[in-house]
């Protein structure tokens, strides 16, 4: 697979980012558009997960709050911004929270 490729799939759920890492450890040279873009995809993995979590928590106790649960939408914006920017072989970060991503995740290099 070819480093846009691999990019993009870091971002399509937990298995292609799995596949993808394990891919990128046979590119030679390593790629930095794959790496950037697996710390993104893992990053944006990680917050939807806990998110979804504390919102389910917090909707099944204030049923009120059923408002809440459209933040999924935005993180599925956010997450179809990850991959127009692989699409486009950009090493942009995720709006509002891929930032705090490109330096973590040491174990991805």
């Amino acid at each position: 697979m070819n480093k846009k490729t691999l990019s993009i799939l870091s971002y399509v759920t937990i298995i292609g980012w799995i596949v993808a890492f394990v891919k990128s450890k046979e590119l030679t040279p390593k790629s930095d558009l794959v790496t950037y873009h697996l710390k993104q995809g893992f990053g944006i993995f990680l917050v939807t997960f806990a998110l979804n979590i504390v919102l389910s928590v917090v909707i099944m106790t204030i049923t009120s709050l059923y408002f809440l649960s459209y933040i999924g939408y935005a993180l599925l914006i956010l997450w179809i911004f990850g991959i127009i920017n692989a699409a486009n072989e950009q090493k942009k970060p995720i709006p509002v929270i891929g930032k705090m991503f490109e330096d973590k995740f040491d174990f991805i290099n």
